[in-house]
């Protein structure tokens, strides 16, 4: 079981969050919202902890300075001893790894999750989990699916929906549009080193920083995008192909995974893995443009 977090110990991650966003020149909105996060918890007269096994997110949320997307981290923080934002600000992270940390499921159904649903995070999983895709997955069977639902209601603050109950409303999904422009931004800064690099500690033996790290904002949408540094891409070489983007602010949260299809009527297409009807049609509607094959990566 995780130890109890301390709101100290909270605040010092939320500052750890904010030191790298300031180094990598994110937005200083952001910037400032995991700072004034950090003060706020600091000065609380009651545990975190407390919080979240009372009233859940819903009550963290209640905490002045904790919008959506902070309640949802500081419950992961305080439930794995982790904060995926952290980990991907230091390209230290994959969805597999993620996933891996659920009971039951090891590496290889990781692995087989991330690679057959294309889903990203843990509220993808979850919703895999009640809407029949976790199904499809070889390895998973009623009693695991139900171990999963367990595990992340846990995770979440909330309670665990049986059997028959609808799957859980997600945070609104941005549009392929925007996640495709998004990936275009940072491909292009990518090439033309414009953008801050750290070094991951991942498959990463030399220390360097080659990995461009790139925030930007669409709207009150603010993004992370960096190349993909998980086993898969680099067993593919597609580390400067697959571009990972992650949405962090007061609004919503989430993680999505960009790549270029090798195959049917999108090849040569930039696609949102998971969510390729929607590309589909996206491009669709588009004037016939050229295929994105050639981007030159950023090495």
């Amino acid at each position: 079981m995780q130890p109890e977090l301390t709101n100290e110990e909270i605040a010092r991650q939320l500052d750890c969050v904010a030191e790298l966003l300031d180094a990598q020149a994110a937005n200083p909105f952001r910037v400032r919202a995991y700072r004034m996060a950090a003060a706020t918890l600091r000065a609380l007269d009651r545990p975190v902890c407390d919080i979240l096994a009372t009233e859940g997110i819903d009550g963290l949320r209640r905490v002045p300075t904790i919008g959506e997307s902070l309640a949802r981290s500081i419950a992961e923080l305080v439930s794995t001893g982790n904060i995926e934002l952290l980990e991907q600000l230091r390209g230290d992270v994959g969805p597999e790894q993620v996933f891996a940390t659920i009971p039951g499921i090891g590496p290889v159904l990781a692995a087989r999750i991330h690679e057959q649903l294309g889903i990203e995070t843990l509220a993808d999983l979850e919703a895999a989990a009640y809407d029949g895709r976790l199904d499809r997955v070889p390895g998973f069977g009623t009693s695991r699916i139900r171990g999963v639902r367990e595990t992340l209601a846990g995770r979440f603050r909330r309670s665990y929906a049986p059997e028959g109950i609808a799957a859980r409303p997600q945070m609104g999904q941005p549009p392929v549009s925007e996640l495709l422009d998004v990936d275009r931004e940072y491909r292009r800064r990518a090439a033309t080193k414009t953008l801050a690099r750290i070094a991951p500690r991942r498959y990463n033996p030399t220390g360097a920083a080659w990995l461009p790290v790139l925030h930007t904002t669409r709207g009150s949408a603010h993004y992370t995008a960096l190349f993909s540094n998980t086993p898969r891409a680099h067993e593919l070489g597609m580390t400067h192909d697959w571009v990972v983007i992650y949405r962090d602010d007061q609004d919503g949260s989430g993680r999505w995974t960009v790549i270029t299809a090798r195959y049917g009527a999108l090849r040569g297409r930039r696609i949102v893995r998971g969510r390729e009807a929607e590309c589909e049609a996206y491009y669709a509607a588009l004037p016939e443009a050229p295929r994105d094959l050639n981007i030159a990566p950023a090495r």
